[in-house]
Parts: structure tokens; C-alpha cells; sequence
């Protein structure tokens, strides 16, 4: 991991990227610190109940809004290699000192993914579930047909999501022989040959394969913004297009919508969720300007990768514990409800860490990987 200054932005920045990315990491920096769950269990019995429910994953077979995180975060990192790759060629940077960094970009991601879920209370793990370490191979595969034909790549994008069809529905390994049941698919045969475990939550190393597209949609989507013509009807057509798929999909009993193994239509149908989220906050900041008061979201996204690995791994294992003794300590000595204390403790480790990414925009400090 390196450090850059203001270097980095001496080139045009897609604002509405640094916002949406910076949007995103709020919200999984609010989720770590259990903010959701304790909303949750404060609404119980309110008609609020199911607004916060929608910051949950869907139990198996459903799309809530949790679940296009994850493919937001995705689709971003391809938009923002598009970004990346269009300025390195403008520096005279040849085809293999492209490679050679993509390269080491993707090692990094491996690595940290793979710390995340490596220190255990019980001992160190091999996991390849951590949205890193699935990062690692769908930036490579975005990044090898990059120079394709934007045909080609929609046709490679197709081809994944009959992979991973054929691959859940054919392969007839005995006890995962049944595609879309949890414990009992295709993906955890993998894991379980690989890892030696089976996630409890239905999760799957194979995701990779699917949610790639996600990851090249976004480069493409990033080339069109940065010499297309009709960007913000090409965006809405092609959402709608996943979106119909997607759905359809699910609705005539073909494939379900399940994240949790990215089925081809969990897949297609999240994606025209976010490339509609793109279209919207492009048109609003980059075409109408309006730019005012997003400096809150758009110094964590400047930092997203830094603050990812702070609260999955600082945070999870040191952080939020001795934050939340002190916080909870001084309101436990004025009789602050139970309840109250749990989110006035959440946002306040969520503040600590936002003040921390402050602090380096001001520095002009900024992590890559």
C-alpha cells in the first residue's frame, strides 16, 4: 500500500465517482459499527422496522438494499480504472507497465482480503469470501479485455453468467447437487475443497466469477463517461436492460435472486440498480453542478480503501470495543437508556473515523493499493 498527495487530482475527477464511492463507505463504516442492528431492534413492532430491515442481506432468495453494496463497490472499482487506465495512457505508459501495476494493484487486494478474515479467536484461517479478495480477480479480468470492443466485452460478460449457470446446474458433485439451496450448491463444494469450510451464511468463493461483470460493466461505464456521447440515455437503457433480465429471470422460476451465491440474475438485476444510481447522481452533480455539501461523503471515498481495512480489521478486533467502553462508561454514569446508548456509542465510533479520514484529506494523504 502507498501514499499519494494532491498529485493524484492534478487530472479532471469524476466527481459523482468520489461521492457515490464515498457514500458507499459510509454506510459500511455505519454497519460496522452495528448501527443497523441497533435501529433495528430500537423500531421492533413500528412501521420503521421494515425501512431498516432493507439494511440487512436478504435471508436467500430477494433483493433488499444491502445487497447492492457490494456490487456498487464493485462496479465503482471498474469505473475508476477506466479513469486510472485513461490517464496512465495520457502519461505514455505502454501496455505492459499497465499490466506490471494493475498487477501489483491486485496482489494487494488479494493479501488484505485475505488478512481480514485470516486472524480468528481460535487461530488463523484461509478465506477468499471478503469483498478484496474477490476484487483481486475481477479488476484482472476487467483490466485484460479492456482494450476489447465494447461487443466483446458485453459478450464475455454473458459468457461468465453461463458459466456460472452451467456450473450450479451441471455439475451433479453428490450433495451439492442442487443449484440454488444453501449448503448444498455448487459454490460450497468449491469452498469446501479449497478452504476446507463452508460459509454458515450461504456465502461463496466462486462469486468472483459473476460479479466480474459487475467490475467490467463499470470500466465500460467509465469509458463512455469519458468519450461517449448520450451518456445519460445509454446509462438508463442499459439499466433498464438488467433490470427487465434480472427480474424476469426471477419472476418466470428460471433463476432465482439470490446474492449470496450472485446468481446470474442477482447479478444482472443489481447491476441495473446501480447503473440507474449512476445515471441519477452523474446527471445532478457532473451535468446540473450541483456540488455543494459533498465534501462530507467525498473524503471518505478519497480514502475508501484505507477506511474499509481500518474498520474491518482495527475496528472489528480493537476499536469499536474500546470506543464503545469509554462512551458507554460515561453514559451509564447519567442513566442513558440501554437502547440510546448503543446508537449514541455507534455514531460515535463512525464520527471518530470519518474525523481520522479528515485528517488525511488535510494532510493530502491518500492510500492506494
Amino acid at each position: 500500500m502507498t501514499t499519494t498527495n494532491t498529485s493524484a487530482t492534478t487530472y479532471q475527477r469524476l466527481l459523482s465517482l468520489d461521492f457515490m464511492r464515498g457514500l458507499i463507505m459510509v454506510l459500511l463504516a455505519l454497519e460496522s459499527t452495528e448501527l443497523y442492528g441497533h435501529l433495528l431492534d430500537a423500531t421492533e413492532g413500528s412501521f420503521l422496522n421494515g425501512f431498516f430491515v432493507q439494511f440487512t442481506h436478504h435471508p436467500w432468495n430477494g433483493l433488499r438494499f444491502w445487497d447492492l453494496v457490494q456490487p456498487s463497490f464493485m462496479f465503482m472499482a471498474g469505473t475508476a480504472m477506466a479513469y486510472s487506465l485513461h490517464k496512465q495512457v495520457q502519461q505514455g505508459m505502454t501496455w505492459d507497465q499497465r499490466f506490471r501495476k494493475i498487477l501489483k494493484r491486485c496482489f494487494w487486494l488479494f493479501f488484505w482480503g485475505v488478512l481480514d478474515y485470516a486472524v480468528r479467536p481460535n487461530g488463523l484461517s484461509f478465506e477468499l469470501w471478503d469483498v478484496l479478495t474477490q476484487l483481486s480477480f475481477t479488476t484482472l479480468v476487467a483490466f485484460l479485455i479492456f482494450q476489447w470492443s465494447t461487443n466483446a466485452q458485453i459478450a464475455v460478460c454473458v459468457g461468465l453468467l453461463l458459466l456460472t449457470e452451467a456450473l450450479y446446474r451441471f455439475t451433479h458433485v453428490p450433495g451439492f447437487d442442487q443449484p440454488f439451496t444453501d449448503q448444498h450448491n455448487f459454490g460450497n463444494y468449491v469452498d469446501l475443497k479449497i478452504m476446507n469450510i463452508i460459509n454458515k451464511g450461504g456465502w461463496v468463493a466462486i462469486n468472483c466469477i459473476p460479479t466480474a461483470v459487475h467490475t467490467i460493466a463499470g470500466a465500460l461505464a467509465g469509458k463512455l463517461l469519458l468519450s461517449g456521447t448520450d451518456k445519460i440515455k445509454k446509462l438508463l437503457t442499459w439499466s433498464a436492460v438488467c433490470l427487465i433480465m434480472g427480474y424476469g429471470l426471477d419472476w418466470v422460476g428460471i433463476t432465482p435472486i439470490i446474492k449470496r451465491i450472485a446468481t446470474s440474475s442477482f447479478t444482472l438485476a443489481s447491476l441495473g440498480w446501480v447503473l440507474l444510481f449512476l445515471a441519477v447522481i452523474y446527471w445532478w452533480i457532473d451535468i446540473k453542478d450541483h456540488r455543494k455539501n459533498l465534501k462530507f461523503f467525498t473524503i471518505v471515498g478519497m480514502n475508501s480503501i484505507f477506511i474499509y481495512l481500518f474498520f474491518e480489521i482495527v475496528g472489528s478486533r480493537w476499536f469499536n470495543e474500546y470506543v464503545s467502553a469509554v462512551t458507554n462508561g460515561l453514559m451509564q454514569m447519567i442513566h442513558v437508556p440501554h437502547m440510546l446508548m448503543m446508537i449514541i456509542t455507534s455514531l460515535c465510533i463512525f464520527t471518530l473515523e470519518w474525523l481520522l479520514c479528515y485528517f488525511l484529506y488535510k494532510k493530502k494523504i491518500f492510500f492506494k493499493v
